[in-house]
């Protein structure tokens, strides 16, 4: 059994990761007996993401900050030298809709300035990927670029760079599933600008740094945590090989 007091913060962000992805399969298994679904189902499920990760969090990092997406933002993290940033349930659509399984739970650790830990746990497919065991991303498959979108909702100016690059767009669920597609090679670039906050991307980013990927905003300037304004409406996550491509169409054709 783990012992939760032993773990170096890689280790842990993983683990509690786990914990609420565990919690979030249980309540998906009861949905039909409770009645939930829809709404109520997304609903159940980040409440008792949330309340796992708080369990945890208060029990075995108590002098650490917390910026979630589910809880109310307590400025004291501004001044704090290290903050959890999480997500309890990212893609809380996908999630209401058994069986997809591209969603997920995101745990990452700010200290000094900086993301230094982070894990993106996919419970559905029992999968998680963490900063303590970075992921060996493989040499491309695809002789065209493919990019992650939004299943319902791809931005124009991610069209117009497919064209541009002749790649195929891939569409699923959960900002987190996204980068985590560029890790596993099943895309090889998420360009977002649609509107994110820092709880959408950190851990995800966590992630694919480790990996030795490409991570920024859309016009190649750093991803900054921990800011007053929560707000982080754009990244990139790609295959290095692809950046200055990607981010020089973004300099000369905007994203509107």
């Amino acid at each position: 059994m783990i012992d939760p007091a032993t773990l170096d913060d890689h280790a842990f962000a993983a683990w509690a990761a786990e914990r609420a992805g565990s919690v979030l399969l249980d309540v998906r298994a009861g949905a039909a007996a409770e009645g939930l679904e829809g709404k109520a189902l997304k609903d159940a499920g980040d409440a008792a993401a949330q309340a796992e990760l708080d369990r945890v969090l208060t029990l075995h990092r108590p002098d650490d900050a917390v910026l979630s997406e589910e809880a109310a933002d307590d400025k004291s993290r501004l001044t704090a030298r290290r903050v959890w940033i999480i997500d309890p349930l990212d893609g809380t659509r996908e999630f209401s809709e058994p069986p997809r399984d591209d969603w997920a739970v995101h745990v990452a650790l700010w200290e000094d300035g900086d993301l230094v830990a982070g894990a993106v746990a996919q419970p559905a497919l029992g999968e998680t990927f963490s900063t303590g065991r970075p992921s060996v991303v493989p040499p491309r498959t695809s002789q065209r670029p493919r990019i992650a979108v939004s299943r319902s909702r791809p931005p124009a100016f991610v069209e117009a760079l497919a064209a541009e690059l002749d790649a195929e767009l891939v569409p699923m669920g959960s900002a987190g599933v996204k980068v985590m597609s560029v890790v596993r090679d099943i895309a090889d670039a998420y360009v977002h600008a649609g509107g994110q906050y820092q709880w959408d991307n950190a851990a995800p980013v966590a992630v694919a740094r480790a990996a030795g990927l490409h991570c920024s905003r859309v016009d190649g300037s750093p991803l900054v945590y921990n800011a007053d304004d929560t707000s982080l409406p754009d990244l990139i996550v790609c295959r290095p090989e692809l950046a200055d491509e990607i981010v020089d169409f973004v300099r000369r054709h905007g994203t509107d």
